[in-house]
């Protein structure tokens, strides 16, 4: 039984909610703005208190989006998370992008990839069952015509992240389905992070470090 404040900003959706037992009590969100997370996501995380109507020093936790996804934005997200953690005293709760953006799809069978959209084209994938358990863990991969067809082969495969339009382009197989226009939202980390609070299970908040999965690389500006 929880109130906690949830972060996302793994990608272009900044994302903030506020939830109680599991359950969203308030959202804000946008996609619209690009990388512009330093800007807006404070706006949001008192917005979403003023609209509440609770206080910042009444919550139990703050759970952030954890990565993989934007390193900036990661660093954006768990940087803001943390200095809350610090201010108010309280734990933070680390969430998996991928777990998180999964759970935006329901199935009655088969399975979901969740994907995020990297260089050219890679994507950071996990593959999760009907119950939205671990199925595959999370890695960095190049898509093929080939890719996830030991999967396909045999079953439904929903494909749900902004990694899906590369991969629609690729992937033709009849049990591919594609779910289009999903972020990673705040909304669904509101259960994710209830279960952890009840299980203890948080982080040291002086070391904790987003997941970036793969190293940052500066590309150079063009002449």
């Amino acid at each position: 039984m929880a109130l906690v404040l949830n972060i996302e900003t793994a990608t272009t959706n900044c994302s903030v909610s506020l939830s109680k037992d599991g359950e969203t009590l308030v959202l804000k969100e946008d996609n619209s703005l690009g990388y512009s997370h330093a800007e807006t996501l404070h706006l949001f995380i008192d917005e979403v208190f003023k609209i509440s109507k609770i206080k910042p020093s009444e919550i139990d936790a703050v759970a952030v989006s954890k990565g993989p996804g934007s390193y900036t934005g990661l660093r954006i997200g768990v940087s803001s998370a943390k200095g809350l953690c610090f201010a108010l005293n309280k734990p933070l709760i680390a969430i998996s992008t991928l777990e998180s953006l999964a759970h935006q799809v329901t199935i009655a069978d088969g399975f979901i990839v969740s994907m995020l959209d990297a260089r050219r084209m890679e994507v950071y994938s996990a593959i999760y069952n009907s119950n939205l358990e671990l199925h595959r863990e999370i890695e960095a991969e190049i898509i093929t015509e080939e890719s996830f067809s030991a999967l396909l082969k045999d079953h439904k495969v929903y494909f749900v992240g902004n990694g899906v339009e590369k991969t629609k382009s690729l992937i033709q197989h009849p049990n591919a389905v594609f779910v289009d226009g999903k972020l990673p939202s705040a909304n669904q980390m509101a259960s994710l992070a209830e279960n952890k609070h009840k299980k203890s299970d948080t982080e040291d908040v002086a070391y904790f470090e987003p997941y970036y999965l793969k190293d940052f690389v500066a590309l150079k500006k063009k002449a």
